[in-house]
């Protein structure tokens, strides 16, 4: 045994690696360990790997004077926590079996996994030429990008593709631009490493990024659950495997988020929901179950979860108001503790359902995730959300959340209906006085519910004094659809006061 006086941070790895090493197989680790990763600062990381079982792994870090070690179970699985320290690095951390893995360059800093659909993994390259000059100033060494290769699978995966990489020109340019930019905030206002792990994939839906433990609990997607099954059951090149594809439910938390499971992160932030538009009614219960089922698997308490609400956007035309249910569903997901939103109707285009300007939205992310998480004085961190309508004669005042120091709009405010008991909607006029607007319809005498920027493209220009916009709503007081797939009539979600930090 070494005595304490001979572990030197600076040494230590060195040292304990020129040691002779017992018989047994080598030691391997998941991809996400490797040179240049981010390790999440100011805590206990889980440090995990695979070896014959029974072997003993040592592992051997030089910002620590202890020497850890762990067996490896009857699965070949080892795992330990490790501390870490304030910001900063680099440092090394070794791995020492019969063989042994030394990674350098390892910073600690702030961890977020980035994930959703395709305007989540829209890159900055594919924003040309939006950010085509700002791109050769995309050169930041402390921001370390790790992005996952796509995968998708009937089971649990342990391990995934991909590597980490310091940020460049050459290495952000397929990378998500709203990650990119979210990660670009943290690093500037908080002065430390910021490590962002992607794990995103184009038009998929909730219910695949949704465990199997989760969905089961639900019971609307029972025959996916038994199709997963059948097929995990056959073998591995049996032509009958084709059913089961990348958008089943379970298939993307498998492939996708397993693998980086029980990596140390701070937060997530998530951009998805287009895919899910006629499913409104259900994604205002399967959202939230997805966000509590990541929190449950990472095992790191209800850590941060801030999302992007969709932007407006035409859908073809689509009369059922469906983006503006699932808006709808996705404001009312703050109730979930510890979630924010990053509002985007003023920055959506109407023929193009990936909108370019990706700073905005990360942009905006990092507004909540500064004001939430970190505790930063950013003055305003979202824009109006709707708290309450009360009756004034033939008028509704509606009141907002997040609209000190007034309400503003260039001209009077627009996209607004009023409906009286019937559910007949009428086109509405508004006044603004101060945080609240007053809204009045011809032909609605005794207004009881109002409803903003309730088409598919509508981008209305209601915001705070901060010049961030006012969320889509409804305040109807008509009972929710209960059916798990419908999407309902328009304005049939339960209403309420979001919270948030």
């Amino acid at each position: 045994m070494l005595h304490p006086s001979f572990l030197r941070p600076a040494t230590l790895a060195l040292g304990l690696l020129l040691l002779a090493s017992p018989a047994g197989a080598e030691v391997r680790l998941p991809a996400l360990f490797g040179d240049g990763m981010v390790l999440q600062r100011d805590t206990q990381v889980a440090v995990w790997g695979w070896a014959d079982p029974g072997e003993e792994v040592r592992v051997v870090a030089s910002w620590s004077d202890a020497l850890r070690s762990a067996v490896a179970g009857p699965d070949g699985r080892w795992e330990l926590r490790l501390p870490t320290g304030e910001a900063g690095g680099p440092h090394t951390l070794a791995f020492l079996a019969t063989n042994r893995i030394e990674l350098e360059d390892v910073l600690f800093g702030e961890v977020w996994v980035c994930s959703g659909q395709s305007n989540m993994e829209w890159s900055i390259d594919r924003c040309a030429p939006l950010y085509t000059e700002a791109k050769a100033k995309m050169d930041h060494p402390r921001l370390r990008l790790f992005d996952v290769e796509r995968a998708f699978s009937t089971t649990p995966r342990e391990d995934c593709e991909g590597s980490w990489s310091a940020c460049t020109p050459e290495s952000v340019a397929g990378f998500s631009a709203v990650a990119y930019f979210y990660g670009l905030e943290l690093m500037n206002e908080l002065d430390v490493p910021v490590g962002l792990i992607g794990s995103n994939w184009g038009g998929t839906r909730c219910e695949a990024w949704t465990s199997a433990e989760s969905i089961r609990r639900r019971g609307d997607f029972d025959d996916q659950l038994a199709l997963a099954a059948r097929e995990a059951a056959l073998p591995a090149d049996s032509q009958e495997k084709r059913s089961f594809h990348h958008n089943h439910s379970t298939a993307l938390f498998n492939g996708m988020i397993a693998p980086l499971l029980p990596y140390g992160i701070r937060g997530a932030i998530w951009y998805q929901g287009e895919s899910n538009r006629g499913r409104a009614a259900q994604y205002h219960s399967l959202f939230p179950d997805m966000i509590a089922d990541w929190r449950r698997h990472w095992g790191r308490g209800d850590f941060p979860f801030y999302f992007v609400q969709i932007a407006p956007f035409g859908y073809g035309g689509d009369k059922a108001h469906q983006p503006a249910l699932l808006r709808e569903a996705q404001r009312l997901a703050l109730r979930v503790p510890n979630t924010g939103m990053a509002v985007t109707m003023d920055i959506g285009d109407p023929a193009d359902i990936h909108p370019r300007n990706k700073h905005d939205v990360g942009k905006r992310l990092a507004l909540w995730a500064l004001h939430g998480t970190y505790g930063r004085d950013v003055g305003s961190w979202s824009g109006p959300l709707f708290r309450s309508a009360s009756r004034e004669g033939d008028a509704l005042r509606v009141r907002f959340d997040h609209a000190e120091g007034g309400l503003l709009c260039e001209g009077e405010p627009t996209h607004l209906e009023l409906a009286g008991a019937d559910g007949q909607w009428k086109p509405a006029v508004a006044r603004i006085d101060g945080e609240t607007l007053l809204v009045r319809a011809d032909g609605c005498p005794e207004p009881v519910s109002v409803r903003y920027g309730w088409g598919n493209a509508d981008m209305p220009g209601l915001e705070n004094a901060a010049g961030l916009p006012a969320s889509s709503f409804c305040s109807d007081p008509w009972p929710p659809t209960t059916g798990p797939s419908s999407p309902g009539p328009p304005g049939t979600l339960q209403r309420g006061k979001p919270t948030g930090p």
